[in-house]
């Protein structure tokens, strides 16, 4: 079944959409990933490249790509938000699952490089958790 997804960066300058199924998702824990977004791992859907369309601001989409690796990533020139990026060695579009504006059904089907996951994401089943942003006392 060939599902139409659509997404954009922060700014809203980049847009684009997808119409079809995304092949895989995969959470990455490796070293790379928790730099390029400056968090515990990145999520990333994978589709073939022939079904994603950009719709606005292309020009804008900018990318840097790991010398001597397979890893890239693109991002808004204008707000830095990551963006889809095509992997020519991979020979498939890489969506930022964050970077999607419709829902997906897809659950991840596998966390990869779990050995390199950051320490401070061990043991986090205990920590309180919020629906928002946790108010800050009035401070008098």
């Amino acid at each position: 079944m060939n599902h139409k997804h659509s997404g954009s960066c922060l700014c809203g300058d980049v847009q684009f959409e997808l119409v079809g199924d995304f092949e895989k998702f995969f959470l990455c824990h490796c070293q790379r990933c928790q730099k390029g977004t400056g968090s515990a791992h990145a999520a990333n859907l994978f589709c073939h490249p022939k079904t994603f369309t950009w719709l606005k601001g292309q020009e804008l989409v900018k990318a840097y790509r790991l010398p001597d690796t397979r890893h890239s990533k693109s991002f808004c020139s204008q707000c830095g938000s990551a963006v889809p990026t095509y992997v020519e060695k991979l020979g498939l579009a890489v969506v930022p699952a964050g970077c999607l504006d419709t829902p997906i059904s897809k659950k991840p089907d596998a966390r990869i490089f779990v050995g390199n996951s950051a320490s401070w994401t061990k043991a986090l089943d205990n920590i309180p958790s919020f629906d928002q942003f946790i108010p800050q006392p009035d401070s008098e």
